[in-house]
Order: structure tokens, then sequence, then C-alpha cells
């Protein structure tokens, strides 16, 4: 078949959102998996654009699974596309575990699909991860399991999408990423972006400080201590900036 009856055979995928090209800018590998793919938008992209040879969609569910399988066949791409279905990271060989993605789900779920995965000796090598909330679970959660966080992103969207990328380091090694920045304000906002100054934290961060400031009357524990992990961000930003 020739190169022109080919590239005719494949349509383009349509464009990603902010937060799935956000993670599409962090992934590059021959096999990809991504999991919990819904309509197969992030991994017909990479396949797509180069950054993946091959990818395995995984999805829980029947229905979900079917709405990626006609994405994928009317992408022309079924050839270079896997689709199983099962929990997680549970579906993957040791040999596809080397680069994988999680977008679109809270934090809580990610961790419970990496916990489910651990405990059947399925650890992805690199992982890309853009939680809906609670992004600082995720990043201790990383430390204490021995992956370096080398990269992060944010998106704008309906919230403002922190993206992640972890890589597995040796374990006991601290992760530089963290070195030099106040603890609780680096897990809870992200390393890199706080050294970035990353236009879109800077919004977070304001908002967030507006929000607290009005319930600090009340003194709650929890609410002083977000607070005072806002401000030790913003401190630290501003310093940053006057060096």
């Amino acid at each position: 078949m020739s190169t022109q009856r080919v590239s005719a055979a494949v349509a383009l995928p349509p464009a990603l959102d902010a937060r799935l090209e956000a993670a599409a800018d962090l992934i590059r590998a021959p096999l990809h998996a991504d999991i919990g793919s819904d309509h197969a938008s992030l991994p017909l992209w990479l396949l797509h654009s180069g950054r993946a040879e091959r990818v395995v969609i995984v999805e829980k569910t029947a229905g979900p699974l079917e709405v990626a399988r006609r994405a994928v066949a009317q992408a022309g791409l079924h050839q270079r596309a896997d689709l199983r279905l099962g929990d997680g990271l549970e579906p993957l060989r040791t040999s596809e575990l080397e680069s994988v993605s999680l977008t679109g789900m809270g934090a809580r779920t990610m961790l419970g699909i990496l916990e489910r995965g651990r405990a059947t000796g399925r650890v992805p090598a690199a992982l890309v991860a853009q939680p809906n909330d609670a992004p600082g679970l995720l990043r201790a959660w990383a430390r204490a399991q021995g992956y370096g966080l080398v990269a992060e992103r944010m998106a704008a969207g309906f919230w403002r999408y922190p993206v992640l990328r972890l890589e597995r380091q040796n374990a006991g090694d601290p992760d530089p990423a963290y070195q030099g920045l106040p603890a609780a304000a680096a897990l809870a906002y992200g390393p890199h972006l706080l050294r970035q100054a990353h236009p879109l934290l800077l919004q977070e961060l304001a908002a967030q400080l507006v929000r607290l400031e009005r319930l600090e009357r009340h003194a709650r524990p929890q609410v002083l201590g977000d607070l005072h992990t806002v401000r030790s961000a913003l401190d630290w930003i501003e310093r940053e900036d006057r060096t």
C-alpha cells in the first residue's frame, strides 16, 4: 500500500483540550498505556503525533471501552492500539509498564489504581498523572514510593489542572525537585510550578488566599494550616522574585 493511501486512511484525531495537551507534552515512548481513556483522545493523539508507536487503552467497564474502540476504528489506527477491559494496571504486562498515564480522575482514585497495581507487582516506570483534585496526595505518595517528580505543567479548564511526570528512581534517594522549598507548599502546589511562578499557579494561590482568609476567623486547624501553606508559597515566590 502506498504512503499516500495509508495517510488517507488515517483520520486526524480531534484537538486535545488544554489539560490533555499538557499531558501529551510529557509523554514520549515506544509503547504507552492510558488507563481510563474514555474517548481515546490522548492515546490517539500520541499515535498521530509520533509520541508513541503503539498504545494500550484500558477501561474498567464495557461501555467506555466500546466508545474508545469506535474512536480508534474511526481514526484508522486499530493496528497500533490494543484495547483491554480491566481494572487499572491489572491488564498490563510487565513490558507495558514503561510509560503509563492517568488523567481526568480524582487523586484518591488514582492512588487506588496505583496501590492495587503495586500489590500485584505492576509498578509503572514512568507515570504522567493529571488529577482533578488533591495533587498533594499524589506527590506525597510518589515521594514515599521512590518516584522523582521530573516535570510539571498546569492547564486551564473548568479548574486549574496540574499535570505531573513521575519517574522511578533509586530507593531512598531524595527527590531534588523539593530541595530548598517550603515542604508543605511544594507538596500542595508543586515544586516545579513554584519555581516557575507559573501564572496559573499564581491565580490559584490568589484564589485560595481570598477563600481561606474569609474562613480564618473560625480558627479551625485545617483552615489555618492550609492558609499557612498558601502564604508560605506566596512568600517563597516573592523572595525569589527579589533575588
